[in-house]
């Protein structure tokens, strides 16, 4: 009887009426994002992994993930490593401010074993996989549409408005500068980056702050459209722009180089996510590597997409996300976004008297940097406008100058607060 007592006990089902009903609500949370991926088809590649880690992690007893081993913002080596947990590393926590749910979940002797999870979100709180991700975003995207067209660069610089405003908004409710720039970067509109950010600025916030992010990635196609027909007449929506003139391979080669070395040494804190986002590209447009170019493009970021969003997933576990720190943090994301596509829908209307060829203030909202998810909601709502238009070329202009501008603001909060 005692062996079966010990069984029911140690079940996720006995777990649950004991007490633990938070892991039921995160549940529901991970299938209502399952249903959007799969479904809605919002982004399945982001959100099913994310949706699927979000249920792992919550299921009672799994032991898959281990917040304590990274309590305190960092990587905790020692227990990591099978130490046992001792009365000074729990005091050492409890200073940090980390919680009391999260301190509970160990006993001082107590020796942890190392979940799956565990072991890959190391490549998230070392910032391995963002540089990979943005390596495999440049095998993938094409910078001719700003070449072509360098007033796209402004309109990128624009929509990173959303990043500065919220940092001031963060800082009004009691962030601090580090919390408030991780937040902040969520504006941008990539992932990777508000990844590598939070994990040297605001490390203990790390879990939401990326779930926030990619979540919010997913639904440009939901929170985009109402900002920009809000704030653009139908009259603009049916600007019809001429086509790009040809940019040449070499322009293509040089181009990466360049960003580069001026990049790196203007804002050097941003010198890895954009190094990477370069060489990438530089792959794809040399010609000469034609390997590299697939491996980067498809093979490694497939893998880097599934782990990084299973182990983002995975940090949202209802101790941690069930705070009204989180809250606030999910209600600071969408005021990000808004005030992103906005600032770049702005600035093209504010550019168009002084200009002989006009500009469809809708492309401007492709200055945050989802590539290409904002650059097809421009393509679709300028359709609906005058279903002759077709401006998906010329939104990705500032779409992936929104890449390089959400990189480079990243460098610029983490030389003033790093």
């Amino acid at each position: 009887m005692e062996a079966i007592v010990n069984f029911i006990q140690d079940t996720g089902f006995y777990r649950i009426a004991a007490g633990d009903w938070k892991v039921l609500i995160m549940m529901v949370i991970s299938f209502a994002l399952m249903y959007l991926a799969i479904v809605k088809k919002f982004e399945p590649l982001l959100l099913v992994p994310i949706s699927f880690g979000m249920l792992i992690t919550n299921l009672p007893g799994a032991e898959m993930y281990h917040e304590i081993l990274f309590a305190g913002g960092h990587v905790n080596w020692e227990i990591f490593g099978g130490a046992p947990v001792t009365a000074e590393f729990l005091a050492e926590l409890e200073a940090m401010g980390v919680s009391e749910a999260v301190r509970s979940t160990v006993t001082v002797g107590q020796s942890i074993s190392v979940g799956l999870i565990d072991v890959l979100y190391l490549g998230v709180k070392l910032g391995v996989y963002p540089c990979l991700i943005f390596m495999g975003v440049g095998a993938m995207t094409d910078f001719g549409p700003l070449i072509a067209n360098p007033k796209s660069l402004l309109l990128g610089a624009a929509a990173q408005l959303g990043i500065f405003i919220t940092f001031v908004g963060c800082r009004m409710m009691g962030f601090t500068a580090e919390q408030a720039s991780s937040i902040g970067i969520i504006g941008g509109a990539d992932g990777p980056t508000a990844i590598f950010v939070t994990s040297r600025l605001a490390p203990e916030l790390l879990g939401p702050i990326a779930v926030a992010a990619y979540s919010y990635m997913a639904l440009v196609p939901v929170i985009q459209p109402p900002i920009m027909r809000a704030l653009t007449t139908k009259a603009e929506r049916e600007i019809v722009m001429r086509p790009l003139r040809e940019v040449s391979k070499r322009e293509k080669i040089i181009f990466p180089i360049v960003v580069t070395v001026f990049v790196a040494l203007l804002v050097p804190s941003a010198g890895p996510l954009i190094a990477c986002l370069m060489l990438g590209n530089l792959f794809k447009e040399c010609g000469v590597v034609e390997r590299l170019t697939k491996t980067a493009s498809n093979e490694l970021m497939n893998i880097v997409t599934i782990f990084l969003g299973i182990s983002v997933g995975a940090t949202a576990t209802a101790t941690t996300f069930l705070a009204v720190e989180t809250l606030k943090i999910m209600c600071m994301g969408v005021v990000a976004f808004g005030f992103g596509t906005a600032g770049g829908v702005l600035l093209a209307k504010l550019m168009n008297p002084f200009l002989k060829e006009k500009i469809n203030p809708l492309i401007g909202s492709a200055g945050v940097s989802a590539v290409p998810m904002a650059a097809r909601v421009s393509q679709v709502e300028g359709q609906k406008a005058n279903p002759g238009n077709f401006l998906l070329m010329h939104a990705m202009g500032p779409n992936v100058a929104g890449v390089i501008g959400s990189a480079i603001a990243a460098g610029v909060l983490m030389a003033l607060f790093g």
